[in-house]
């Protein structure tokens, strides 16, 4: 995923008008949004009451949190839309904001239906 993001940054990302003139994003602008995103999911995960930190111990812990995975595909989905050159409007500040949304609602409401937890059996022995 790190190699995304520093793919996001070496890559030239275009912004369009509908009258045809083009800016390029900076780095700055590219960090913005990336804490932009951060910020969103981690607010909007807490306000759907997902707790802060998985429960203990940690390593073991198959709970979804506002700290893991909340952001981490926040900025992931972010990366992949600048690859793609495509920055909605504002620079990629409403796109942020709404990969920040998105993100939290779907650790919220979807995470468990596509990535399932494991068999208990194998959680009970796990942090032996």
């Amino acid at each position: 995923m790190f190699n995304l993001i520093f793919e996001s940054f070496n890559s030239v990302i275009f912004t369009g008008t509908s009258n045809g003139i083009y800016t390029v994003l900076g780095s700055s602008n590219l960090i913005i949004d990336y804490l932009i995103v951060i910020a969103v999911s981690i607010i909007v995960a807490l306000l759907l009451r997902l707790p802060l930190l998985p429960d203990k111990p940690y390593r073991y812990s198959f709970n979804v949190s506002a700290l893991y995975p909340t952001p981490i595909i926040a900025v992931g989905i972010l990366s992949f839309f600048f690859i793609l050159n495509y920055s909605f409007w504002s620079e990629g500040k409403i796109l942020a904001l709404i990969i920040g949304i998105c993100s939290a609602l779907f650790v919220k409401y979807l995470f468990f239906y596509i990535f399932p937890k494991p068999p208990a059996e194998q959680l009970e022995g796990a942090g032996k």
